[in-house]
């Protein structure tokens, strides 16, 4: 050593929620928690409704999730499908990046996302906001045969993240994402304070 005083540096590490490196997985929702999808849903619920009147198929509801809900039964399962999708391509490509992905970006464990919205909404979203080499799995409305809060959604995303569900966390920002987690036996935590959205 050429003398003087040693001086230490810093490492700077990554900030990370020390709870989040606790796990093997975290998935994370999409809308509300990684981005926030510009999605008008009342103008989704008009177009589903068109679906219906076209077909001359009276619907149980107005309500969006109770017309997708029913449109198998009633052999609208596609056109329904391609109404919600085509508005949540749209919205993905405009979507508004939220501070979570941050976390996502600077995670450890592997990330995978699952959500309501479908798949291609979810990677379109991804991709515009350069999350998509941080995830490594991606599960959405049309992935698998059912949606949240069915567990299966969240269960086959940390199944492909080869992690056990009770070593897993799911981050999201509504009580259907809370009922998932709880349905699949995986930790949950909220994006924000509590519970919003559907």
């Amino acid at each position: 050593m050429l003398g003087g005083a040693v001086t230490e540096v810093p490492i700077l590490l990554p900030l990370v929620s020390a709870a989040v490196t606790e796990y093997d997985a975290v998935v994370y929702d999409l809308d509300g928690t990684l981005v926030d999808l510009d999605v008008d849903w009342n103008a989704v619920a008009v177009d589903v409704r068109a679906v219906y009147d076209n077909a001359n198929v009276e619907p149980p509801s107005d309500g969006l999730w109770d017309m997708l809900e029913a449109a198998d039964e009633v052999g609208l399962a596609a056109e329904v499908e391609s109404a919600i999708a085509a508005h949540e391509h749209d919205g993905a490509r405009t979507s508004r990046r939220l501070v979570r992905a941050d976390d996502l970006l600077e995670r450890s464990p592997p990330a995978g996302v699952c959500s309501l919205n479908c798949e291609r909404a979810c990677r379109i979203a991804l991709e515009e906001h350069a999350l998509t080499m941080a995830v490594d799995a991606v599960v959405g409305r049309d992935t698998v045969a059912t949606w949240k809060p069915d567990p299966e959604p969240l269960l086959a995303t940390v199944r492909e993240l080869e992690a056990d569900p009770e070593r897993a966390l799911f981050i999201g920002d509504s009580a259907r994402d809370h009922r998932t987690a709880e349905r699949a036996g995986i930790d949950f935590e909220y994006v924000g304070d509590g519970p919003s959205g559907i």
